[in-house]
Order: structure tokens, then sequence, then C-alpha cells
């Protein structure tokens, strides 16, 4: 019993080290989100560097959550509830590593955009949209500390609205392009930027769900309703 007890108290220490990593992950790709966009707003091709800069440092942090998950999974053996938590604590990390990429995606094409004219308020629209996925992170992974899915079911529900704020850009987008065909290149980075930004609410919302099943030991039962129908203007715009 006394050996059952020791085993669950270093496993727990061993999860708190690797929950830190998280955390601390999470931190830094809450703020890049935000740098990166308004990087883009400010036309500061110095702070997009930086933004391009800190995600190795993103890519390390993820490296270090997976090869301390293996060690546990090596040496503690967890069994189930526990299993499940480490593999939850990876698949986040995973999640943060693709967040991490597009913001300094994003970076990247502001060093693109600040060559060229500005394109009406885009830059504005996409720095709101990318603070809604920003909130969208944090309350996920509040979520997971908390262990609550009344929070994470919430984060699934804002998902709707990133996705119609992408609609909204997208149409306004093709609006400035149909206006002015000098506009067609800045849209086209600006329009990746946004898809970039709507994925980042899909990984978000991915958290959430891992959140759900780490508690529950079920996944949601109803498929999350995505609202984007950009597709759709694609075709009416076309025919």
């Amino acid at each position: 019993m006394v050996n059952d007890q020791h085993i669950a108290s270093v496993f727990d220490r061993d999860l708190e080290a690797i929950q830190a990593l998280i955390m601390k992950m999470g931190g830094l790709v809450e703020a890049n989100i935000a740098d990166a966009a308004r990087s883009l707003e400010e036309r500061d091709d110095e702070l997009a560097e930086k933004v391009r800069a800190l995600d190795k440092v993103i890519d390390g942090l993820e490296e270090q959550v997976n090869d301390e998950a293996a060690r546990v999974i090596a040496l503690r053996a967890p069994q189930a509830t526990d299993l499940r938590t480490v593999l939850t604590v990876m698949k986040i990390a995973s999640s943060l590593e693709r967040c991490g990429d597009y913001a300094k995606n994003l970076a990247k094409r502001t060093g693109v955009l600040v060559q060229m004219q500005p394109v009406g308020g885009a830059s504005k629209s996409i720095r709101r949209m990318a603070r809604e996925v920003e909130q969208m992170l944090k309350m996920s992974l509040d979520a997971y500390i908390q262990r609550d899915v009344d929070m994470a079911e919430a984060v699934r529900e804002r998902d709707r609205e990133v996705d119609q704020m992408y609609n909204a850009l997208f149409r306004e987008f093709l609006t400035y392009m149909m206006e002015d065909p000098r506009n067609i290149t800045a849209c086209m980075h600006l329009h990746f930027i946004a898809k970039n930004i709507e994925r980042m609410g899909d990984h978000a919302t991915s958290i959430a769900e891992q959140v759900i099943y780490l508690v529950t030991g079920e996944m949601p039962e109803e498929a999350r309703t995505k609202a984007d129908v950009t597709s759709t203007v694609a075709i009416e715009v076309e025919g």
C-alpha cells in the first residue's frame, strides 16, 4: 500500500512538471498570436521577427513535453485515467505547437505586407479575430487545469464565432480585390493569415475536446458544426 502511494506521488510530481511545461508553452503561444497580429496592424517588422524567432522556443518545449511524457509512460507504466492524462498532455502540446506555427506564418507574411499599401481596415479585423482565438486558447488551457467540462464546451461554441469572423473577412477581401486589382496580392496574403487564425481556433477547440475526453472518458457526442462557408462563396463568385 505504501509503495503504491509512493508510486502515485512520484507520478503526480512528474505530471505537475509536464503540466508546468504545457502552461509555459501555452503562455508563449498566446503572446505570439497577440504579437503577430499587432505586428501586422502596426506594420512592425521587428516585432514580426521576434515572433518568428520565438517559435523555435515553442517547438523546443513541445519536444520536452513529449520526451517527459514518454519517460513517464516507460518508467511509471500509468494505467486508465493516468495514462489518458499523459496522452492528453501530448495532444495538447501538439495543438499548441501548430498554433505557434500559424503565428509564425502570420509574422512571415507581415514581412511581405509591410512593403505594400495597407488594404482598408483588414489588419484591425484580423487583430480582433486573433484576440478571440487567444481567449479561446486561454479558456481551453484553464479548462484543462480545472478539469472543467462546461468551460471546454464554451470553447467549442466560440469556434463558430471565429468561423463567422473568417467568413466576413473573406467577403471583405473579395470586395477589395474586385474594386481594385492592385489589392489582389495583398488580399491573398491577408486571406492566408485569416485562414491560419481560423485554424488556430480549430486547435483551441481540439484542446477543449481533449479536456472533455480526459474528464468523461468520451469525446463529445455531437460533431462540431463548422460555420466556414467560404468554399460556397467562392463558387458563387466564380459562377
